[in-house]
């Protein structure tokens, strides 16, 4: 499948971004929202933008996506049973 998204004249130039620059930070954004939603594991969105998962888990922090989305109670438990 492909997703094709026009961008409008100037886009790139507001944002000092290339076509292949802006392309990869879009697609790098829809994968974090996507692990961020619980919609696709991390291996599986870092292999939808062809990165590895190593990588794209240093990404997520640069997208304001946390690794882990414990509420307070499950943290206590974890912290409990450590």
């Amino acid at each position: 499948m492909q997703i094709i998204v026009e961008v409008p004249n100037g886009y790139l130039d507001a944002l000092h971004r290339s076509p292949g620059d802006f392309a990869q930070e879009a697609k790098l954004a829809m994968a974090a929202k996507l692990f961020e939603m619980k919609r696709l594991s991390s291996g599986m969105a870092a292999r939808l933008i062809g990165m590895d998962r190593v990588a794209f888990l240093a990404e997520l922090q640069r997208q304001g996506v946390p690794l882990m989305d414990l509420d307070a109670d499950d943290l206590a438990q974890d912290v409990a049973n450590a």
